[in-house]
């Protein structure tokens, strides 16, 4: 597993996503850099309050601060927007409208700094920003393996090279399963789910021994290939090994733990003869009972109580 924790957005990103119109600034302010996944409504700032401010936040002007605006005279407006377009701060949305005061225009416009305008009403402003900025700037991992989804669980294949995940993979999506990515998979947290997508340049593409590079999309049709979905379970393909004892009762405490966040781990042995797809379509039925209370092995056990006692009442 490979990691890469220096994430950034750039405020053209931010732009192009969500259709703003720049107000301010020419094509080189959108290459400045985004590093919080977080807003800012800079009240306080345009107050004259500055302490404890955190320059490296998107602004966003809404109703409220365009009002209070308008309560100052055209000095203090400068010297506040002096303040808030600091060469730390990566950019400002007006939302909901609110056009962007020519004396701001002029100072922007003269240290390059980027200002947007949208109609969006400011929470659903903010809500988007912040998803948008969270996905964007989460830690990335890369993990070795095959990402899919089987009846729509997310199921991330790991194990050795060699072993036959490609081969299992194919196998599962002619059955008609969904292709995340193979061979590499990236993984990111947003909120409280593990989000698992493939590069680029590997998306719908199988490599297959023998074979080569399978493109899964023109094969199987565009539907056979989804851009992500969440990690629910891993599946650890290992050797077979007659020595060791497997799980064989559904007792398993085995976890995948990434970014402080937990998923199933099933050890699943591969041997030459053994119907791998159903088996693995098994196990991923079998943990989606678990997820609604129904655990087969708690009711083998339970039934084996039972007959011990119903046989002992009989002595």
């Amino acid at each position: 597993m490979t990691n890469n924790l220096d994430r950034r957005v750039y405020v053209r990103e931010l732009k192009d996503y969500f259709h703003y119109e720049q107000a301010t600034g020419n094509d080189d302010s959108l290459n400045r850099w985004i590093i919080v996944p977080d807003i800012n409504r800079p009240g306080l700032e345009l107050s004259g309050y500055t302490l404890e401010n955190d320059l490296r936040r998107v602004l966003i002007i809404g109703n409220k601060e365009c009002a209070y605006l308008k309560t100052l005279d055209e000095e203090t407006k400068r010297r506040r927007f002096e303040t808030i377009t600091d060469s730390y701060t990566p950019c400002m949305i007006f939302s909901a409208g609110n056009e962007v005061p020519e004396s701001l225009v002029t100072i922007a416009n003269n240290k390059n700094f980027p200002i947007f305008k949208t109609k969006e009403v400011t929470y659903r402003v903010i809500t988007d920003v912040v998803a948008f900025l969270d996905k964007g700037l989460a830690k990335s991992w890369s993990v070795h393996g095959v990402m899919m989804s089987i009846f729509g669980t997310g199921v991330l294949l790991t194990g050795p090279s060699g072993i036959g995940k490609s081969e299992l993979a194919l196998e599962l999506i002619s059955r008609g399963h969904n292709l995340i990515g193979d061979d590499r998979v990236d993984i990111i947290r947003a909120h409280n789910d593990l989000v698992c997508f493939a590069p680029k340049v590997l998306k719908g593409m199988l490599e297959i021994r023998g074979i080569g590079i399978v493109d899964v999309g023109l094969l199987y049709g565009a539907s056979s290939v989804l851009d992500a979905c969440n990690l629910d379970l891993v599946i650890a393909l290992q050797p077979f090994d007659e020595d060791k004892e497997y799980n064989r009762l559904s007792i398993n405490d085995l976890k995948f733990e990434l970014f402080g966040l937990e998923k199933p781990l099933l050890e699943v042995p591969v041997k030459a003869g053994r119907a791998m797809s159903v088996i693995v379509e098994a196990a991923v039925i079998n943990h989606r009972l678990r997820q609604k209370g129904i655990d087969s092995g708690e009711v083998l056990r339970q039934r084996v109580i039972e007959d011990i006692q119903r046989k002992g009442g009989q002595q």
